[in-house]
């Protein structure tokens, strides 16, 4: 099961690299297209937004498992083990409990995009349940990583490696 948790990391990191490349190409695109042949696409700017934002929420999982999101270990470093040990089980539920929260709203704003038939105010005129599933799948990744974090913990191994820029901050 760990491994299969985990290749759904390494899947949602790919597809966030390939929306990195996509708002790469959408804002190449539209200043190629305004600078060179005096073009305005309309809608490519909306497009470059959903590839950023879909980058961002694809990412979550895999940046908690790496230990890149930016902790605060001000407080926990100055805690005694025992306390520690408690702060760090308290964080895990809490974060757990938010982002399962935050998951099954980010799911419910598809499913309401979708039924209203919701489209974009921008230019694209886009259906939003389309750029909204990223939201929703980064986010079940991202209650799911922390899930996967808790049954470790709770197992005595570690889910999070403290990346570099993480130790020396």
């Amino acid at each position: 099961m760990d491994k299969l948790v985990r290749n759904f990391y390494r899947l949602l990191m790919l597809l966030s690299g390939l929306s990195m490349l996509a708002a790469f190409g959408a804002v190449t695109l539209g200043v190629f297209a305004r600078e060179v042949i005096h073009l305005n696409i309309d809608g490519l700017d909306a497009y470059a937004g959903y590839a950023i934002a879909a980058a961002l929420f694809f990412a979550l999982p895999s940046t908690l498992q790496n230990g890149d999101h930016i902790r605060v270990t001000l407080i926990l470093d100055r805690l005694p083990a025992r306390w520690r040990s408690a702060f760090e089980w308290f964080c895990l539920v809490s974060a757990l409990v938010l982002s399962v929260y935050i998951a099954c709203y980010a799911v419910r704003s598809v499913w309401i995009s979708y039924i209203t038939h919701d489209i974009s105010p921008a230019a694209d005129a886009s259906p939003l349940w389309i750029p909204q599933i990223s939201m929703a799948m980064g986010c079940i990744g991202f209650a799911l990583a922390f899930a996967h974090a808790l049954v470790l913990r709770f197992q005595g191994r570690a889910f999070m490696a403290v990346s570099e820029a993480a130790r020396s901050e």
